[in-house]
């Protein structure tokens, strides 16, 4: 196989679990090809030939995934995302292993799934993301969690919502589909994959190929308004707890725009940025196609 790997040297902890991936794949015939960045150096000009590959592995957080799904979109290159970041929650919805030698298993063995990407335009730019986008609670969240993902890792963002119990609340415009609405509250998120850090589903649903968002709107008025909404995200292992308490609203749709008074800061995939609402967003259905598990494609196929 040939395997060009984009090694983002600015994720995680910098424990460098690449390199041990690609001395368990790499065997005889093989051909591994790694191009780093420190974040300076431009994902289109790394993934430069990338169709002369059999994979591409994506090795760092969330948002790093997200950018090389998203710039390799309708490509129908498959992707492996390598969990080298803080909370890698994409791994967690893939039920896809941590461990460098069953991720090299799976690049040569595995199967693959077409999944549905978000795109976000937001102050003239579009970006891509694979698990959720939103604004308001959720951006202040990552926005705090930033400086002390290397120190406390996921308890970043555990830490950073506890320090935070009383975030603004905005008057939200959203457009579904051609539908609007108006709702005040803390946030709202568009929602691909569901699940979050410590295991916990947004919404009851987990269905990243319905070429649909879940729209999901923060309606409490404090952080603890929250609270039954995050134990019945904690409970739902089985399917067993739909309910999400009136605390979220949840709305579908495949195009979304949003404004918010006052203006609310954005997130995509755990990236914060310093840019504000308004944004539009729409669904890019089935346009990445991952490497997952056994347990992954029957979870999703």
């Amino acid at each position: 196989m040939k395997l060009l790997v984009i090694n983002n040297l600015a994720s995680g902890f910098g424990e460098g679990a690449i390199y041990d991936f690609v001395r368990s794949f790499a065997g005889d015939g093989d051909e591994v090809c790694i191009r780093s960045t420190d974040g300076t150096t431009d994902l289109a000009s790394l993934l430069r030939g990338a169709s002369d590959y059999d994979a591409v592995v994506a090795s760092g957080g969330d948002g790093t995934v997200a950018a090389v799904c998203y710039e390799l979109r309708h490509s129908g290159i498959p992707v492996l995302p390598f969990p080298a970041g803080t909370a890698n929650i994409l791994t967690l919805n893939l039920a896809s292993p941590i461990e460098p030698h069953a991720l090299a298993k799976l690049t040569k063995h595995g199967q693959t799934l077409d999944f549905d990407l978000g795109e976000i335009e937001v102050a003239g730019t579009s970006f891509g993301f694979a698990i959720m986008a939103g604004a308001g609670y959720d951006a202040a969240i990552m926005h705090d969690a930033k400086p002390n993902k290397r120190l406390l890792g996921p308890m970043a963002y555990f830490s950073a919502a506890i320090t935070n119990p009383l975030p603004e609340v905005s008057k939200f415009t959203i457009t579904i589909d051609g539908e609007t609405i108006e709702r005040e509250g803390l946030g709202i998120l568009l929602v691909n994959f569901s699940k979050i850090q410590f295991d916990i589903s947004v919404t009851h649903e987990n269905e990243p190929r319905d070429g649909e968002f879940e729209v999901v709107i923060l309606k409490a008025e404090n952080a603890f308004g929250l609270i039954p909404a995050v134990v019945a995200g904690l409970l739902d292992r089985g399917g067993d707890f739909p309910d999400r308490s009136d605390a979220l609203e949840i709305h579908r749709g495949s195009n979304i725009e949003v404004s918010a008074d006052p203006p609310m800061h954005v997130q995509y995939d755990g990236e914060a940025t310093e840019l504000t609402t308004p944004f539009s967003a729409r669904i890019l259905k089935g346009a990445t196609k991952l490497i997952v598990s056994d347990e992954g494609y029957e979870q999703f196929s």
